[in-house]
């Protein structure tokens, strides 16, 4: 690819997906914005805005080149952390959701863990490009990268944000993986890993219940089950072509977080089979771009950093919808682009 073109069909799938997205976003929560903020365009408008501004950005951005966050990245990921702390302070970080992980201004929120998750990427891309013959010693090639990324998660689960941490420490394993990194390394990182998980249930009783709901939600229909079964509930009846734009029943105060964390149950609802295969196949298409754009890549940080990026979307995808379908537990983290 040369220098500054411009993958037409990438652009064309994200934009693609925005707009849908915001449409979705409309269908999902009117309801639910109309009785409380009595005004059910509130949450199209917010998503209308970011996605102007997130446009805007993207074309501007685009013209930067990218060797200048390999310069500037230590100072970057220095300043995501302190606001990664401050957030954790009352009075300047607000809670939503039972998380303190937000700057609130008004009725929007900056998630500092967002730009964290970035310049993460941006971080390792550039160490692994500096030290491909040192990446197979793990004392001195990967544990440096495991010891950042483990602070940065670890602040982020004192919000508590699990879903957000998740994605972050898998996308750096991802991308320590595609480095070439001895396979026997994730065998034991992996049985580490489960290990901490059980930690984290350990010390927070509700993970536990998550876990339970996921094995037999119906154990709990009114409590720690609700959602996967109410999502369930809006997948299911949606048959080939759904019941139709904006005529989603569970919507209607029955699935919560419709137009965030499960705005698929209502997009499979309202759209059926083909609903589902327009979303996988715009996702499809993003990924397989992004992944050949960093497999075309000539300098070694291009290739982490459009690797690490195209990864970490993949990823945090593949999770939210394994959520909506129950393959996994409730995790709170919404569908990239569209919601």
């Amino acid at each position: 690819m040369k220098k500054n073109s411009l993958d037409i069909l990438l652009l064309i799938g994200i934009i693609a997906i925005s707009i849908f997205g915001v449409i979705m976003v409309y269908s999902s929560s009117y309801v639910w914005a109309e009785y409380k903020f009595n005004d059910p365009f509130k949450f199209f408008k917010n998503q209308l805005i970011f996605l102007i501004i997130g446009i805007i950005l993207m074309l501007i951005i685009s013209k930067v080149d990218y060797k200048i966050y390999y310069e500037k990245i230590n100072i970057l990921l220095l300043i995501c952390t302190i606001l990664l702390i401050l957030v954790l302070i009352p009075g300047i970080g607000t809670i939503r959701n039972g998380s303190r992980s937000w700057f609130g201004i008004g009725s929007f929120g900056i998630q500092p863990s967002e730009a964290a998750k970035l310049t993460l990427i941006i971080f390792v891309a550039k160490y692994l490009s500096n030290n491909p013959k040192s990446i197979n010693n793990i004392k001195k090639g990967v544990l440096p990268i495991l010891e950042i990324t483990l602070l940065i998660f670890g602040i982020i689960m004192l919000q508590p944000d699990f879903g957000t941490g998740v994605i972050i420490v898998m996308t750096i394993i991802g991308m320590l993986f595609a480095s070439g990194v001895n396979l026997k390394f994730f065998i034991s990182l992996g049985l580490v890993g489960l290990s901490g998980i059980v930690c984290l249930i350990a010390i927070a009783p509700y993970r536990l219940e998550r876990i339970l709901s996921y094995l037999n939600p119906w154990s709990d229909p009114l409590g720690s089950g609700f959602q996967i079964i109410q999502s369930l509930y809006a997948i299911g009846p949606g048959g080939l072509f759904g019941y139709g734009f904006l005529n989603s029943r569970q919507k209607h105060f029955y699935l919560p977080e419709p137009q965030t964390d499960f705005i698929f149950s209502i997009i499979s609802e309202e759209f059926g089979f083909m609903g589902i295969i327009i979303i996988s196949s715009l996702f499809l298409m993003i990924i397989y771009r992004g992944f050949k754009i960093a497999f075309n890549s000539k300098e070694p940080f291009g290739k982490f950093l459009a690797f690490g990026i195209t990864f970490g979307l993949a990823f945090q995808a593949i999770l939210n919808l394994m959520v909506v379908v129950g393959l996994i537990p409730v995790t709170g983290y919404a569908l990239l682009l569209y919601s």
